[in-house]
């Protein structure tokens, strides 16, 4: 049986092993493929009745003229890379890997809100190009410093990594309001762990710092807009590790410009790699990381172990974690 991993260099970079496919059938990893050249990629995959994907994309004409193939499985949670009625049409499983990244999502969110906060990349960087030797005092800051006990954050988006971030934001002795994503029921003035259930517009007005952690649906698309911006408190500080579409990233930048909003850290956007162009580049206060949240190497250990797992539970006929 021939495996294919069709682009496996950003979840395996080196530091982990490819053992557990290689245990299952005759695996072939590709670094890199072209994500939209069907004809390579059809290419790459030629009677493998296995693939694997993380952004390749696996559309309509790829999964109808691959002739041998039985099973998608994604390297990720979200699958939006895979037409999944298509693989379903052919009888063609496909899988995801759900909750592997929560520890590691959360942690970067309060990493990007910490740097915010206190700008320790900075002032590392002052001292490393002389300014504190050369101070007349025994300290200096370049920029206001703050503290997160007593502010209020807002999750938006409850699931694992919204729960997550809110128990760190709890550490922290921040009051944590959270909402549903929106097109979910409301669940109003209900504790969780600590944890007030509120509508949207009430975590907008009362949120000192707001997190997203919903997925990239069509009512999600664009949530954080110059019209949502309006009702937030002026300085809000504003966390994206979902995805980058959930932001409007012209209003996001404009009202950073603007002080509306005092700072943003954000790790997905809207075209991946960013762009030359994206205005969140020359935008004020505003912290970009390129798609690190999930890396933690213990989160990819997880991703890989559960990858196996599922693609051996399909061959054992009791299929898992099937989207489709």
């Amino acid at each position: 049986m021939k495996i294919v991993i069709l682009d496996g260099y950003a979840e395996n970079p080196g530091d982990l092993s490819w053992e557990g496919f290689e245990k299952l059938g005759e695996l072939t990893v590709y670094d890199r493929t072209p994500r939209e050249d069907v004809e390579e990629i059809l290419r790459r995959i030629g009677d493998a009745e296995i693939i694997c994907t993380n952004k390749t994309l696996i559309g309509r004409e790829v999964i109808e003229r691959a002739p041998k193939l039985r099973y998608i499985g994604v390297l990720a949670t979200g699958y939006n890379v895979v037409d999944v009625d298509a693989a379903a049409k052919r009888g063609i499983p496909v899988t995801n890997i759900p909750s592997y990244g929560t520890a590691a999502v959360a942690q970067h969110v309060m990493a990007l809100l910490l740097e915010i906060c206190n700008r320790t990349g900075h002032h590392s960087q002052a001292v490393h190009e002389g300014r504190w030797q050369r101070s007349e005092d025994f300290c200096f800051w370049d920029y206001p410093l703050m503290e997160l006990a007593g502010k209020t954050m807002g999750i938006i988006g409850y699931g694992h990594i919204g729960k997550a971030a809110a128990r760190l934001a709890g550490a922290f002795g921040m009051k944590v309001i959270a909402c549903r994503r929106p097109g979910h029921s409301v669940l109003e003035n209900v504790q969780d762990d600590g944890v007030s259930m509120v509508t949207i517009e009430e975590l907008f007005e009362r949120a000192d710092v707001i997190s997203v952690h919903c997925p990239l649906f069509p009512e999600t698309e664009g949530l954080i807009c110059r019209e949502n911006i309006s009702k937030m408190k002026d300085g809000v500080i504003i966390i994206n590790t979902a995805r980058g579409p959930i932001v409007q990233e012209k209003d996001l930048a404009e009202a950073l410009n603007s002080g509306k909003v005092y700072a943003a850290g954000v790790d997905v956007v809207s075209t991946e790699p960013i762009r030359d162009d994206n205005p969140l580049l020359t935008a004020r206060n505003c912290f970009i990381t390129p798609h690190i949240a999930w890396a933690s190497r213990e989160s990819r250990q997880r991703l890989m172990d559960t990858a196996v797992d599922n693609l051996r539970a399909f061959l054992a006929g009791e299929p898992v974690n099937v989207v489709n």
